[in-house]
């Protein structure tokens, strides 16, 4: 049988005053450095801010969301190619990792290991919430926390001791994105009955209900994540990480 803590798990926006001790945190940062990583190299670094200012410099980074400002610890999970580089450098190694191949791999390094630290911290009573704004503001997250070249914000964790349990969240079925040999492309009818579940989810149906929009796909498409906004913050990014020696 599965744990119910995977099928159960919700996210946290909400924290109590309770101080997460830098013992239990270390901790659990230490348990998740055995998390999968490309060659052994964990091209990763995770940066903590508990400062109260700072936290509240980050957050208005990450749009003032109340996880980002509630949490008492922000973790900003890193692709990390500075630090090997450097240890490349200065053993007199060519070191050729300012490329896209190589911050794909640090960054699906980073994405491992903060799943990880979300795991074996959720386990240890905490909660956690991923702040889905990263990227949006990279360059300014990165001047924040002082981050060299070649070193990106990728992820960032609001943890804390969570006030209440979270709220429940709708996920598709497993049927709506498991291919059994080769990708299924779903018909127009099929896509319509992956899609069901949120649909009908009551949160969802009041999203549609108060944008005035017929439906959750144009809620998505055209509130939230509109075509202008993705097409602005994805050139912003595009031209940090070229500024920034990748």
């Amino acid at each position: 049988m599965i744990d119910t803590y995977f099928t159960n798990r919700r996210s946290v926006r909400k924290f109590s005053s309770r101080e997460v001790y830098d013992p239990l945190l270390r901790e659990v940062l230490a348990a998740a450095m055995k998390a999968p990583t490309t060659s052994n190299m964990q091209l990763y670094s995770v940066v903590v801010t508990r400062d109260e200012a700072r936290r509240a410099e980050l957050a208005k980074l990450h749009f003032s969301q109340p996880a980002a400002t509630g949490a008492p610890v922000l973790l900003t999970i890193c692709a990390d190619l500075h630090r090997f580089t450097r240890w490349c450098e200065v053993s007199g190694a060519d070191a050729g990792f300012d490329n896209t191949i190589t911050f794909l791999s640090a960054f699906a390094d980073a994405v491992i290991y903060a799943q990880q630290v979300v795991t074996i911290a959720e386990r240890q009573g905490l909660g956690t919430c991923y702040l889905g704004t990263v990227t949006f503001n990279a360059p300014e997250i990165a001047k924040l926390l002082k981050l060299p070249k070649m070193v990106v914000p990728v992820a960032c964790i609001a943890l804390g001791w969570p006030e209440g349990e979270g709220e429940p969240t709708e996920r598709l079925e497993l049927d709506g994105l498991l291919h059994s040999e080769e990708y299924h492309d779903p018909s127009d009818r099929e896509v319509v009955e992956i899609f069901k579940v949120k649909e009908q989810y009551g949160p969802n149906r009041k999203y549609v209900e108060e944008n005035g929009k017929k439906n959750l796909a144009q809620v998505f498409a055209e509130v939230r994540y509109p075509r202008a906004m993705n097409e602005e913050f994805s050139k912003k990014f595009q031209q940090y990480l070229h500024e920034n020696g990748l």
